[in-house]
């Protein structure tokens, strides 16, 4: 316990799924959280969560997609906790995820891009003078390994979060110099709900991922003092998925 102490964090996506898991985990392990999604209603039940088992947590409504709102979103972080430590981008659109390359519209990629790498970097270029303040700023972006593996039918996802990969490794090298480590992670957990036509798991390891279990520890890890001495990495928490892709 205790490994974010005295860390503010900033977590998009943060009200279901692999967001919710880290900012509660972030908030056990002692840093302030701010926890930012769309609906203002999920944003303050998960904040009243951390709150109710002693965490310090921030309410951010606030759009991703939106470049007004992103700066409008770090400033009111920075403004209650007084900097930011650590930017975890995660938040996606995951309604226009699906499309075979051949029936893609334009239009429909380039949501999959405002929600993915150029939301990703409004916020780490918003982020960012406040990470070189910290000394020891952190950055961990979410990609996919549908788009290492070319998954069909999620042309513009795919598209979207190899796009966030190459934005990773180009800040890892830029911004190493201001001691900002920045990293990707590639999970495969299990975020759907029950009434989703999900194949069975084919990973050597023979389930889907826990978001609080197996993706959310790997992000803390990233986050932490431990992974001080890694950036430009893709970690993929995926039950040995990695292994079948690169046959």
């Amino acid at each position: 316990m205790g490994r974010l102490a005295g860390r503010i964090a900033l977590v998009t996506g943060a009200t279901r799924g692999i967001g919710r898991a880290t900012a509660k985990l972030f908030a056990a392990e002692g840093a302030k959280v701010a926890v930012l999604s769309r609906t203002a209603a999920s944003v303050a039940a998960v904040v009243t969560e951390i709150e109710a088992t002693g965490g310090a947590a921030l309410a951010v409504p606030a759009d991703a997609g939106d470049a007004d709102q992103t700066k409008a979103a770090v400033d009111k972080v920075v403004a209650a906790f007084g900097g930011l430590d650590i930017l975890v981008n995660n938040a996606f659109d995951a309604t226009v995820a699906y499309a075979s390359i051949l029936d893609l519209p334009t239009r429909q990629l380039q949501r999959n891009f405002e929600m993915g790498p150029i939301a990703y970097l409004r916020f780490m270029q918003t982020a960012y003078p406040h990470l070189k303040a910290s000394g020891q700023g952190r950055v961990i972006n979410f990609g996919s390994m549908a788009g290492v593996i070319g998954m069909a039918g999620m042309g513009p996802y795919n598209m979207a979060k190899e796009a966030v990969r190459a934005l990773t490794r180009t800040a890892a090298r830029e911004w190493a110099v201001d001691k900002i480590t920045v990293n990707n992670v590639l999970p495969v957990a299990e975020t759907w709900g029950p009434e989703a036509n999900v194949p069975p798991p084919t990973n050597p390891l023979g389930r889907y991922g826990s978001p609080e279990e197996d993706i959310a520890p790997v992000v803390l890890f990233l986050a932490s003092k431990d992974a001080q001495f890694l950036t430009g990495y893709t970690l993929t928490p995926d039950g040995g998925s990695i292994i079948d892709s690169a046959r």
